[in-house]
């Protein structure tokens, strides 16, 4: 957790003490409140408890990311502990990829589970919770079709009113695979308070599940699951965005109905990104119709797609913070997040020199002893005591083709023409123009003379980068995935999130070159290439290519001298 997130939740996070449940607004208290709360605090001796509770249906988002920070942030900076438990109840979409992969972004983001759990480890437990709320009266199974229970504004069933002893028989018959799927379902007897009838708290799916296999064909919802097992845990806080809201009544309902620990549900609000989307489902469309590669490919934000454009965590962790946690439903441009990116990477990303377009030089005058030599440079130009590395210099060498120009109109253009000399960082020379060699009109390489700058007695009006005997390397430079703040606005976007793609927004440059000081790099170490932007090691570099992703542009002008 980052030192912004932890004055967060020390300053802003005003949730109740462990056991003092009856003292939030709007919590239900029964006869058993009491008894329940001191077993409760008993059981946990007073520590906080929290969970991330995510669906093993996809890859985590920057959505989660901030219910990530909230749930174990808090309990950390209150000594308590997190469950990670997958809300794995809907076995047609959930994969052990996905499972897989939440473990390892939520360790990526700097947090460790007191225990990973699943809700199908109390599937026992919550059946029988289904029995006893049959034999309270409370529940009824119902027949009714899907579309029929939709919406608030929906007719009483007619089987809300069946004997305890019919529901048991007929759940039962659920159970073993009598009924099929959607012949019918377990309700709950409840109006809630914003008007919604009887949720569903059982269905039937002949489906295998990832964890339990055959041995159920009844699944429960999540509006049956959630508040009985965050009991069964003994979470203290049930932190969550702020749609589910709406759910709270239900849940302390269920809760108080049983006779169980009833936690206190807090709700913030969710986070959006402009020119995005992250719906689950959207996301499998775009990889469906090939307009992205995988849940990773760098123009998402997922968060494997931003670990692998080079988002640093921290940088994830800290924009999260800057959110705050108001109810309010967050919506903020991608600048802001990759402005902190850039901080960060400017303080911690090595210097290194990369030609994205290069063109070849060749230096006619360079001297024996500077031919195939090494220039010790700075990591870290501002900070030379962070380390030096060594790159090579010879007499060809390969810069820009932005930094030349043939015949050159612009005015203020401060880098190599025939009538105008350059620098060469680093290297301590000074080239200027001596012939242009070209193919089919095309320019294939520059001959200059080199004058080191104590030789000449004014210096140039820039200094440009450069490389020599360098690595080959491939660089993808992204652009927003959308045209549109929000694609999924109908009246902006009448096509539909699809048609308002950007067909432009990865630009793959195949032959570019970097210096060999790169060598010794791994999958996602990060580089400012000088005068380009912040790069990393994408997943696709291999023994014969390197691949590098920009991160984010500088902070100057892409063309800006430097």
């Amino acid at each position: 957790m980052t030192e912004k997130f932890l004055e967060l939740i020390k300053n802003k996070a005003h949730f109740h003490a462990v056991g003092s449940n009856h003292e939030t607004d709007g919590y239900v208290i029964t006869e058993l409140t009491e008894s329940l709360l001191k077993n409760h605090v008993k059981e946990i001796k007073g520590q906080v408890r929290t969970r991330f509770p995510p669906e093993p249906n996809g890859i985590l988002h920057i959505g989660h990311a901030k219910a990530i920070n909230i749930n174990f942030g808090y309990s950390k900076a209150n000594n308590g502990i997190c469950f990670l438990r997958f809300d794995d109840t809907n076995p047609e979409k959930e994969e052990q990829r996905f499972v897989d992969c939440i473990i390892e972004m939520v360790g990526w983001l700097g947090y460790k589970p007191y225990k990973i759990t699943y809700s199908s480890d109390y599937f026992d437990q919550l059946y029988a919770f289904a029995i006893n709320l049959i034999k309270k009266g409370h529940a009824y199974v119902c027949h009714q079709k899907a579309e029929e229970m939709k919406g608030f504004e929906v007719k009483l069933s007619p089987w809300r009113d069946r004997s305890v002893e019919e529901n048991l028989e007929m759940f039962e018959q659920m159970r073993q695979g009598i009924f099929g799927e959607g012949e019918a379902t377990l309700r709950m007897k409840i109006i809630l308070e914003e008007g919604k009838v009887d949720p569903v708290a059982y269905r039937i799916k002949f489906i295998e599940h990832n964890r339990t296999g055959n041995k159920w064909c009844i699944y429960p919802t999540y509006d049956f699951t959630h508040c009985l097992v965050d009991s069964l845990e003994n979470i203290t806080h049930s932190l969550c965005t702020k749609e589910f809201q709406s759910r709270r009544s239900s849940y302390y309902w269920l809760c108080n109905t049983l006779g169980i620990y009833c936690p206190v549900q807090w709700e913030y609000g969710r986070l959006n990104i402009n020119y995005t989307v992250i719906s689950k489902r959207k996301i499998a469309k775009l990889i469906e119709e090939k307009i992205v590669a995988d849940w990773d490919d760098p123009r998402l934000w997922t968060l494997t797609a931003l670990r692998r454009r080079g988002f640093p965590a921290n940088s994830i962790n800290n924009f999260c913070a800057q959110m705050g946690l108001t109810g309010a439903l967050t919506s903020v441009d991608p600048q802001m997040l990759e402005a902190i990116v850039r901080d960060e990477l400017n303080l911690n990303a090595k210097r290194v020199m990369a030609v994205l377009e290069p063109l070849k030089i060749r230096i006619l005058n360079l001297p024996d002893e500077k031919k195939n030599s090494k220039i010790e440079v700075p990591d870290f130009p501002n900070q030379p005591e962070r380390g030096v590395h060594q790159i090579c210099f010879d007499e060809i060498i390969y810069i820009e083709e932005s930094d030349f120009r043939e015949n050159n109109t612009e005015k203020g253009y401060r880098r190599l023409t025939k009538d105008q000399s350059v620098g060469l960082r680093y290297a301590n020379f000074v080239i200027e123009v001596v012939d242009i060699i070209k193919e089919n009109n095309k320019i294939i390489e520059v001959q200059v003379n080199a004058k080191s700058i104590e030789q000449i007695e004014k210096k140039p009006k820039a200094f440009i980068h450069w490389v020599s005997n360098p690595i080959k390397c491939e660089v993808r430079l992204y652009e927003r995935l959308f045209n549109h703040k929000n694609p999924e606005d109908k009246e902006q976007v009448p096509g539909g999130f699809l048609s308002d793609c950007n067909r432009n927004s990865l630009t793959v440059i195949e032959n570019s070159l970097i210096e060999d000081s790169i060598l010794s790099a791994k999958i996602y170490d990060k580089f400012q290439f000088e005068r380009n932007g912040f790069f990393s090691v994408d997943t696709d570099t291999n023994k014969s290519k390197f691949v590098f992703n920009r991160t984010v542009s500088l902070k100057e002008d892409k063309g800006k001298d430097a």
